[in-house]
């Protein structure tokens, strides 16, 4: 391997034991829906984490071709390595700048979001009329300046912001009263801004209705196929298809356990299916079809699926192998040598997650660096 190469760029699909195939035209139907449902929006794209695990090299270029000019990253690192391939996109930074990062901001000309006073005096001070963000907190206690420095702050001699936002806390959940009350508290603050172009939908907040869509939308989970809203049936396309291969096909007798902790005793004689595919991949352990505390608050573990049907996780999952019990599939249904999936068209994003009690996002971006990778579309 050259020093240009990275071990993705390695990855063979005939070699591996996992694979991921991201459907690059599924990501770009799913901005186009949210673009559309942003109204007179522009609708940006949140690429931040390897664009949610899925390479946000392949990402980003494929939503600016698509007419996406807004991108959003967490660190300036990430915009750094985005930059040759975005020249004339605009490429937020949502951590913000720091002594440490602020060369690399300059030198890829990224747009922090500030988020404290101290970020605002530091940048302001610094980097005199280059273009930044201001983040106002309105309720989710995480970044961003209260109301009251954000005012103080654009009143102040300092260069005024291109862009004034904040986030939602549970826009995912559009009956939640803190959705209204953030709405209420950006909408107060916005006269404080004018001329300043205004951001506060994510992807839930998209589906929250236009008056909360102002000048700039940044859709995120919703465009890797992610659910954007509990109380709205899913309609993003599948982006992420995950499969692991099968080692090999093996027969257990009634009585004896699988995997370690010998956890999992099986009721019947059993075909067992042994797949090259562990946490060490992003396939959590709490999903084990026995042996860990999850199991007692969900009888159901995680589960694969052949040609459309489901079968079970048994035992505990392994840092690179995991067992499937394929005992009710016909008997020449899985071998040696076929695919198992994890993730796709049969098993969606959320249930996959919710299997292994977690969330979407963080089932994207843990995965791990050995599957195979294939980008269609």
């Amino acid at each position: 391997m050259t020093s240009s190469q990275s071990p993705i760029e390695h990855r063979s699909a005939s070699a591996g034991t996992t694979r991921l195939s991201i459907d690059l035209g599924a990501l770009a139907a799913n901005w186009r829906m949210m673009r559309d449902l942003s109204g007179s929006a522009r609708c940006g794209a949140a690429v931040k984490a390897d664009g949610y695990g899925t390479g946000a090299d392949q990402v980003a270029p494929r939503l600016a071709r698509e007419g996406c000019r807004d991108f959003f990253v967490a660190d300036a690192n990430e915009g750094a390595q985005l930059r040759p391939l975005l020249p004339d996109a605009r490429i937020y930074v949502l951590n913000g700048v720091f002594e440490g990062s602020f060369a690399q901001t300059l030198a890829h000309d990224l747009v922090p979001i500030i988020n404290s006073p101290e970020q605002a005096a530091f940048w302001c001070g610094n980097a005199g009329a280059r273009a930044y963000a201001l983040h106002v907190d309105t309720g989710l206690n995480r970044m961003g300046l209260t109301p009251r420095q954000s005012v103080a702050h654009f009143q102040s001699s300092a260069p005024q912001p291109c862009l004034v936002m904040s986030h939602f806390a549970c826009a995912d959940d559009p009956e939640h009263p803190l959705n209204e009350h953030q709405i209420k508290v950006f909408e107060a603050l916005k006269p404080s801004f004018p001329g300043i172009e205004a951001s506060l939908a994510n992807s839930g907040g998209i589906f929250l209705g236009s008056s909360v869509h102002h000048d700039l939308t940044r859709p995120g989970i919703a465009l890797y196929g992610g659910e954007p809203a509990s109380n709205v049936p899913n309609r993003m396309r599948t982006v992420v298809t995950a499969e692991a291969r099968v080692l090999l096909v093996r027969h257990a007798k009634a009585g004896e356990s699988v995997s370690y902790g010998a956890a999992h005793k099986l009721a019947r004689d059993s075909r067992i299916a042994v797949c090259g595919v562990g946490y060490a991949d992003g396939f959590h352990r709490s999903g084990s079809g026995a042996g860990v505390p999850l199991r007692s608050a969900l009888a159901q573990g995680a589960y694969g699926a052949v040609n459309g049907a489901r079968i079970p996780v048994v035992g505990k999952i392994t840092m690179d192998l995991t067992m499937f019990d394929v005992t009710d599939l016909p008997d020449d249904a899985v071998n040696a040598g076929d695919w198992i999936e994890l993730l796709g068209t049969t098993i969606t994003l959320e249930q996959a997650a919710n299997a292994a009690g977690t969330i979407s996002y963080e089932l994207l971006t843990s995965l791990g660096r050995r599957h195979a990778r294939s980008y269609v579309g």
